[in-house]
């Protein structure tokens, strides 16, 4: 029996496609255990190369995928966060390596073909800004599949959930009545930075530094423009969102600064001040903020709001800020080994309490 446009992603069971996602988000952060050289629960250390890509394209980008095929409302959609996730699971296996991150590849592409519907739907500048981030990740999935460096996918990747959270905050901005001229900057600074991901990979230290320039100048657009300025005077969930973005608007431009000032950075302290305040200062503060909104979406279960969401946000930046001030900034080993696992700690938290409070809900269906 033919299964019906839309039937899957609007009626079927949602969260069998998140479990991939949680088995990345897990590995990724047991790989990080490993790269610290302190006791993980599975020391494998073939996880350590592919750490980065499990938690951006594995955890977030199947997550993205998803949110994508339900806003499509349409199967075929499901075949970007199927294939994200299966490429993060084989990646997980005793199989070869390229078979994982070849389905990452093609997770992505189908990511970007995504957007196409989505966009000739709305003929929205924010879906433009959305697709050029998928294209980022699948440039960052091919530098995997070629086996090059992570330093070199650096700026593919951080575009690709910059560029998806730029497209979202854009898409909420517009309630506030912006004027013609404001969208179009953005997609102009969303189109410069993928310019950049690129020539850094050509001209390394113009490509990032034009990289770190753009960013700060989207950390600008966002200061401006984004809503969280004014819901930072309500209460309850609203205030609590604004508060995880602009904190992590606040580590993008670290992240910024650190690639105008030093060009490309491919080890040392510095290189885990720019990987980690762009992923965790940035990339997970905006999950932490997005999640009581996206999570029923998806799976059609509310997320009840409670004060105890911002402890887990609240631990993040605190062990997030040792680790780089104390360790990276000052080179206390022990600061920067202890706020890591703060960091990791922050993060199950976080996941622990979220789903406590969906599963603890009344079991009221959202639409």
């Amino acid at each position: 029996m033919l299964i019906q446009s839309g039937s899957l992603v609007q009626r079927g069971p949602r969260a069998p496609f998140l479990l991939p996602a949680g088995l990345a988000l897990l590995a990724g952060l047991d790989a990080a255990l490993v790269l610290l050289r302190v006791p993980a629960p599975l020391p494998a250390a073939g996880l350590a190369p592919v750490h980065a890509h499990l938690m951006v394209l594995g955890f977030v980008g199947t997550v993205i995928a998803l949110e994508r095929a339900v806003a499509l409302r349409h199967t075929a959609g499901l075949a970007a966060p199927v294939l994200l996730g299966l490429g993060a699971v084989l990646l997980l296996t005793p199989l070869p390596r390229p078979l994982g991150t070849t389905l990452l590849l093609l997770g992505a592409l189908a990511l970007c073909a995504v957007y196409v519907p989505l966009h000739a739907r709305t003929q929205d500048p924010a879906v433009v800004v959305q697709a050029l981030g998928a294209v980022l990740a699948a440039g960052a999935a091919l530098l995997l599949v070629v086996e090059a460096p992570v330093s070199l996918s650096l700026t593919w990747l951080v575009g690709f959930v910059v560029l998806t959270i730029a497209g979202e905050r854009l898409e909420l901005a517009r309630l506030a009545m912006l004027a013609p001229r404001v969208p179009a900057q953005l997609v102009t600074l969303t189109v410069t930075y993928a310019a950049a991901a690129a020539l850094s990979l050509l001209v390394p230290p113009v490509g990032h530094r034009l990289a770190g320039a753009v960013l700060l100048a989207l950390v600008g657009w966002f200061t401006v423009h984004d809503v969280a300025r004014r819901t930072l005077r309500s209460t309850r969930l609203p205030r609590y969102v604004a508060v995880c973005l602009l904190l992590g608007y606040g580590w993008l431009a670290v992240t910024g600064a650190l690639w105008v000032l030093r060009g490309p950075i491919t080890e040392g302290p510095a290189y885990d001040a720019v990987v980690h305040s762009a992923f965790l200062g940035f990339t997970m503060s905006m999950v932490m903020a997005h999640t009581p909104v996206i999570l029923p979406a998806v799976l059609r279960r509310p997320l009840p709001w409670n004060p105890l969401l911002y402890v887990g946000a609240a631990m993040l930046h605190a062990s997030l800020l040792v680790r780089v001030v104390g360790g990276d900034l000052l080179g206390v080993d022990a600061l920067r080994v202890g706020g890591s696992v703060g960091n990791i700690a922050a993060i199950l938290l976080f996941a622990l309490g979220a789903a406590t409070l969906v599963l603890t809900a009344p079991r009221r269906e959202l639409a």
